[in-house]
């Protein structure tokens, strides 16, 4: 439909007067200032991608050695699993006696990393929370305490765990199992807002870790169960060689993407249990890697199932990725 008003406009602009003229142009002037700002914060949020790498393949390393080691290749984060040689206190889907952990030791440990200029993202923690004695989970959630203690001498307030998994070998095998059975879900909403209350305590947060084989078994399932914890110290760590037999890239980001702190560069064949180094298995990497930057920009993608033999073929599959995607490094 013709604007009437076109006309009018058109003539008011040609009588526009010299001042009415200079003054358009400083406008002008600004509004190319304030798109030169709007376009250098934009820059900023474009930033690269951060790397890290997680220590638990790394067991016959000292922590100083290590940190030297992974300095010298590049890497400025690290997620810390206490498995090095003087600091072995790892243990999967259970705990550790954390008590020879001394705040000066605790503060040795982090300045190996430091020094070498390395930051500690997160610990791995990894017990279990869906154990079905009410008194392990008791004394899982006193280790998961211990250890954001432990934690809090490092300088470090991000803790890593998955749900946890539990098979009595002394039974049959349940019908179901353990971790969908109906009474799991709500006992174990209930142990993580316990867990929140005790990150609360330490100003921490948790991230959750799902994997297909276990409670957490799928983006959605993750979703949920964060949203019916309902808080902010519960957010998520996303690794999709875990869920690729379930989600696609765009489904686990889409589901999980404003909970996801961190990320998990490893990798996996689709039918296959056993997870290997980035790069060895069928998760698609430059798709990875447009979907992190342009979603979860702020979490750093961490490799994992590495050691000192593979650890630096992988890191090339994953800058080799974020250059195909037209993507930089931090």
């Amino acid at each position: 439909m013709p604007d009437d008003g076109i006309a009018e406009r058109k003539n008011a602009t040609m009588n526009s007067t010299r001042r009415d003229l200079l003054r358009g142009a400083a406008g002008m002037a600004a509004l190319c200032g304030l798109g030169a700002a709007a376009g250098a914060g934009a820059a900023e949020r474009k930033a690269g991608l951060k790397i890290g790498i997680a220590t638990l393949g790394f067991g016959d390393h000292s922590n100083a050695d290590l940190a030297k080691e992974l300095a010298a290749a590049g890497i400025r984060i690290v997620q810390l699993f206490l498995s090095q040689k003087e600091s072995k206190f790892w243990k999967y889907n259970g705990r550790s006696d954390v008590s020879s952990l001394t705040p000066e030791r605790c503060r040795g440990i982090a300045a190996a990393y430091r020094d070498a200029g390395i930051e500690i993202h997160s610990i791995g923690v990894y017990t279990n929370l869906i154990h079905p004695d009410e008194a392990e989970r008791a004394a899982n959630l006193a280790y998961f305490d211990a250890m954001m203690a432990v934690g809090g001498h490092m300088g470090v307030k991000t803790f890593i765990t998955e749900a946890g998994h539990f098979h009595d070998d002394k039974a049959p095998p349940p019908r179901i199992a353990i971790e969908f059975q109906d009474p799991v879900w709500p006992q174990t909403v209930d142990v993580v807002r316990q867990l929140a209350a005790l990150a609360e305590k330490h100003d921490a947060k948790i991230l959750l870790e799902p994997f297909y084989r276990g409670f957490l078994a799928s983006a959605k399932r993750v979703r949920t169960f964060v949203e019916a914890v309902n808080s902010p110290r519960v957010r998520v760590l996303l690794d999709p060689a875990n869920l690729i037999e379930l989600n696609d890239l765009d489904e686990m980001f889409a589901q999980l993407g404003p909970y996801i702190d961190c990320l998990h560069a490893k990798d996996r064949k689709l039918h296959v249990e056993k997870g290997v180094a980035a790069g060895q298995g069928d998760v698609d990497y430059k798709r990875f890697v447009t979907l992190a930057a342009e979603r979860t920009p702020h979490a750093p993608l961490v490799l994992e199932y590495v050691g000192p033999k593979d650890y630096k073929d992988a890191l090339a599959h994953l800058k080799n990725a974020i250059r195909a995607a037209g993507l930089s490094e931090a």
